[in-house]
């Protein structure tokens, strides 16, 4: 590790602070063993201009909890966005232009299909046979939940067998990869290599560096692209890139919630049931998805010509796994993104219903009766879930009649057995009411029963975009843009439109569930149309300082060559909520600690608070390490830490680190001979 680090003076530090000192010596703390110089206040800006599209094709993967798809757009047709082909199998009365995201590997670990095949070869098995088939279901909120995720995290299989996360991330990339490629060439008028594409895979915004670096190696393990060509493939943010498709949108296009004031249930006039416009929505999307060619504006759309300069929008992002929240200001003329807070949300996406439902069935029928009957009879458990989904589109406020849904006969033969009653009758003695059984089988729940299933989930959506919509940065906004699959749900919509359809504008895209596809595509062909962003994190390295009394700590007193120093002090690349522009750099310069050494390695620390000062405060983390290799140094110039006069002159490694873009990225360079030195970041090997 580094013992020694001098950067140079456009390095950022806290104005005011001149207590650093030109060199620093060797410690026994590798964590605290760098010591800045006389940084700036701020990111430098290096001005990167909108280019054209150095790739003759776009494929982006929408990689979602419970559904996943991919569109694609050549750069010299680029208004044209071509959907994926629709897959056989799919749900009666849903229209499927995406596949459900689950996988199947066969009990030999070899992967064996993905989407509705998966899910309908593994309905299939026998149940005996099924006990021995991984089966991968909504797999994608383990990488949201995991503390510490790294290239070893695992997933559990239906079955409880476990297999390394980023295999079976790797083998849904491959087989998008597959099918991708054979449209896109089956539609292109010349042969394309490997190397003219460029791949988008989207993420939540609230996803952490770890979790973005991940899909990064799984689309690297995958075959997606080469590590050594990382620029071939971009991260996008989900609600950034609605977000973007949205600057596109004309006005028969959307639906404005906002234009059908409703109370109890009615209009103003009490003429039309609240519901009929949602309906019409869904007719005009199963309409819309007919098909797979969809043309966007060259321009930004008629919607944007009512906004000013300076007004701001949310785009809320109700996905299956999460509730993505991003605030944005269109900049005229240009029509480029500006990002005014930092990314918020939660795990309250739509299978918070499903796990409500789950919860309600423990309750009918014992906790530990449900585990049971997942883990001996799994294929039957998923057939029970597909069930519950197709009727928890259907629901609706205001609706008369129950939802029926239909109880695997092994359900109801294996609870006979396993508790000597019949299903039945563990509903009477569950004494729920809201919850009716029927003669031919089927559950029935009243409206209040999905009332109870969905208000957990809509309360914590509608919580978090109102304590949005409060913060000083975000006032005033006109418009709120509902997008992602469970803004499809006419539940989520009336919740919605109840709490904030006097505030601003409510406006749901037709296309509400390809909205994140579509503008993933957009940000493919032109990665530089967000020009800002925020910085969700604190980032920063450990470093020492003249220790000053009375302002540090004695415990962190270092006293070494006599001189004093303070350990541990947080030096800040940028700070949370900071507005980070494309092209803003950060530099710090190291040197090596001793002659011959080949690798530096620097240990990250971040905070989602800014009132820290240490990196042993307890908000602060260490989070990854940049590593940078260092070539040879060429001849006379072989310089380490023991620099100075009539010795050999000190090495510089100038790094630059990038804050801006959706991903953090490093490069560096040997200062005397002006050679790329090999640099890498990495929030996986905690």
């Amino acid at each position: 590790m580094a013992n020694v680090a001098q950067p140079e003076p456009n390095g950022l530090q806290t104005p005011g602070d001149t207590s650093s000192v030109p060199s620093s010596p060797a410690t026994a703390r590798n964590d605290c063993s760098i010591t800045p110089l006389t940084p700036s206040p701020s990111p430098r800006v290096e001005v990167r201009p909108k280019m054209s599209c150095p790739f003759s094709v776009v494929v982006a993967i929408d990689f979602g909890t419970t559904s996943s798809g991919y569109a694609f757009s050549f750069a010299q047709d680029s208004e044209a966005i071509h959907m994926m082909k629709r897959w056989e199998g799919g749900d009666p009365g849903v229209a499927n232009q995406k596949s459900p995201t689950c996988l199947l590997l066969t009990p030999e670990l070899r992967f064996h299909s993905f989407g509705f095949a998966a899910r309908d070869f593994y309905h299939d098995l026998d149940p005996e046979e099924a006990r021995h088939w991984l089966y991968f279901d909504k797999f994608k909120m383990k990488i949201h939940s995991t503390r510490d995720l790294t290239m070893e995290t695992e997933l559990d299989a239906v079955n409880g067998r476990r297999v390394r996360a980023i295999e079976v991330f790797a083998h849904a990339l491959r087989f998008f990869r597959e099918h991708a490629l054979k449209e896109v060439k089956d539609q292109s008028s010349s042969v394309l290599e490997g190397e003219e594409i460029r791949w988008v895979i989207t993420v939540p915004a609230v996803w952490k560096q770890p979790a973005k670096q991940f899909m990064r190696e799984a689309a690297y393990l995958a075959g997606l692209v080469s590590p050594d060509c990382p620029e071939q493939l971009l991260i996008a943010l989900e609600p950034e890139a609605a977000s973007i498709y949205c600057r596109k949108l004309r006005l028969h296009q959307v639906i404005d919630l906002s234009l059908h004031p409703i109370t109890n249930g009615f209009d103003l006039e009490g003429s039309r049931p609240f519901d009929s416009s949602f309906r019409q929505a869904r007719e005009q999307l199963r309409r819309s998805r007919h098909s797979r060619t969809f043309l966007v504006e060259s321009g930004t759309g008629e919607l944007w010509s009512e906004l000013q300069t300076g007004d701001r929008y949310i785009v809320a992002d109700c996905g299956g796994g999460t509730v993505d929240l991003t605030v944005h200001q269109i900049e005229q003329p240009q029509g480029t993104l500006k990002e005014l807070y930092k990314a918020s949300g939660g795990p309250h996406g739509a299978i918070g219903v499903d796990l409500a439902f789950e919860a309600m069935l423990c309750q009918i029928f014992g906790e530990d009766f449900i585990q049971s009957f997942k883990a001996k009879r799994p294929a039957a458990w998923v057939d029970l879930t597909i069930a519950f989904e197709a009727r928890k589109r259907t629901a609706a406020p205001g609706r008369a009649n129950a939802l029926n849904i239909s109880l695997p006969f092994s359900f109801i033969d294996y609870y006979k057995r396993h508790r000597g009653q019949s299903v039945e009758a563990a509903l009477r003695k569950s004494n729920m009411n809201i919850v009716k059984w029927s003669s031919q089988g089927m559950l029935r729940l009243t409206q209040e029963a999905m009332n109870e299933l969905f208000q957990p989930t809509i309360v914590n959506i509608v919580k978090h975009i109102e304590e949005l919509m409060a913060k000083p940065e975000v006032c005033g906004v006109r418009f709120l843009f509902l997008v992602g699959g469970f803004a499809e749900s006419p539940m989520l919509q009336k919740a919605v439109q109840r709490a904030l359809g006097r505030t601003c504008r409510i406006i749901i895209p037709h296309d509400v569930g390809l909205t994140i596809l579509k503008g993933a595509v957009l940000f493919g062909l032109d990665p530089t149309v967000v020009r800002v962003r925020r910085c969700p994190l604190i980032y920063g390295v450990g470093v020492l300082n003249r220790f000053v009394e009375g302002r540090h700590p004695r415990d962190k007193l270092l006293i070494k060559d006599g001189r004093q120093w303070c350990t541990d002090i947080l030096d800040r690349f940028v700070c949370v909520d900071q507005s980070v522009a494309l092209g803003e750099v950060v530099r710090r310069s190291y040197t090596p600690a001793r002659l011959g050494q080949r690798k530096i390695i620097i240990n990250i620390y971040c905070s989602a608070t800014d009132d820290v000062t240490y990196i042993t405060d307890p908000a602060v983390r260490k989070c990854g390490t940049i590593t940078l290799d260092l070539p040879e140094p060429l001849a006379g110039a072989v310089g380490g830490a023991g620099g100075g006069a009539g010795g050999p002159e000190r090495r510089e490694i100038r790094a630059t680190m990038q804050f801006g873009d959706t991903e953090i990225r490093v490069t560096a360079v040997d200062v005397m001979s002006n050679r790329s030195v090999r640099a890498s970041i990495d929030f996986l090997s905690n």
